[in-house]
């Protein structure tokens, strides 16, 4: 494990460059960057103080619209496993499976970083293909957070692919997904086009200026089939200190506009 005082760790993985830099300002805690982009931030001591807001808004999303008690869930992407972290502590118990494709990485995280919880399972494998071979109603949570540089692939934007993922929850689960757009927003008003899809209740979740075609950030898409659901999530992001917004109902209805889903080619 690292320890505070130790120097910033330089890394060739398969997807590149992993750099590991300790924080300045907490012990045992640590910055993740690939190929120079800040991926994921790990506070070893509390990992459920987040750095980062579109993870903590991931975590609040799934503690908000999912039931009580420990929770199924499938990750796909890994990074520095900061979002299974921090739900290991919110919902003790549940079960996290984490698709990570850079072997490189995931050994480089476990080694150095490693996760207390024996009920997290980090497998390597492709996304698409890991989420196709899973059981039928296995999940209560899908989380998608996959990017290969600053792209999200294509094979994992399509409604074949959205499907899927409703496959693999069980009723009453939820698909979340993390995209990064900017002005006009074009690739998530059509991935929110795309998961209308496959799931009855759609919203997303951004910081009001981004929504508004100011910069470029990060968006939660968040898809089930309970209305209650996204309802509670509505609330809980009202209460948010970072001014995000959710688009759901007739609001997103205006924020797809003319998109069209994207399909398998």
């Amino acid at each position: 494990m690292m320890r505070a005082g130790d120097r910033a760790l330089v890394v060739r993985v398969d997807t590149g460059t992993a750099e590991l830099i300790p924080d300045p300002d907490l012990p045992d805690a640590w910055l993740l960057r690939l190929n120079g982009t800040a991926q994921s931030h790990v506070n070893l001591n509390d990992p459920t103080l987040i750095a980062f807001d579109y993870i903590r808004r991931l975590a609040d999303a799934i503690d908000t619209v999912s039931p009580p008690g420990a929770l199924d869930l499938l990750h796909l992407g890994g990074g520095a496993l900061t979002l299974p972290r921090c739900l290991s502590v919110l919902r003790p118990g549940s079960h996290q499976r984490v698709v990570e494709i850079d072997r490189a990485l995931a050994e480089l995280v476990l080694t150095r970083l490693p996760v207390p919880d024996e009920l997290t399972e980090l497998v390597i494998a492709d996304a698409r293909t890991a989420l196709e071979e899973a059981e039928p109603a296995s999940a209560d949570v899908v989380v998608a957070d996959i990017f290969a540089g600053s792209k999200v692939p294509v094979h994992v934007t399509t409604v074949e692919f959205a499907r899927a993922a409703r496959r693999v929850l069980r009723p009453g689960g939820w698909y979340l997904a993390n995209v990064m757009d900017s002005a006009p927003l074009l690739f998530a008003r059509r991935q929110a086009a795309t998961l209308r899809e496959a799931f009855g209740q759609v919203a997303v979740v951004a910081d009001a200026a981004l929504l508004r075609g100011r910069g470029t950030g990060n968006l939660l898409l968040v898809a089930g089939e309970d209305p209650e659901g996204v309802r509670r999530l509505t609330r809980r992001i009202a209460a948010d200190p970072t001014r995000a917004r959710v688009e759901q109902g007739a609001k997103l209805a205006d924020f797809v506009r003319n998109a069209q889903p994207r399909w398998d080619e």
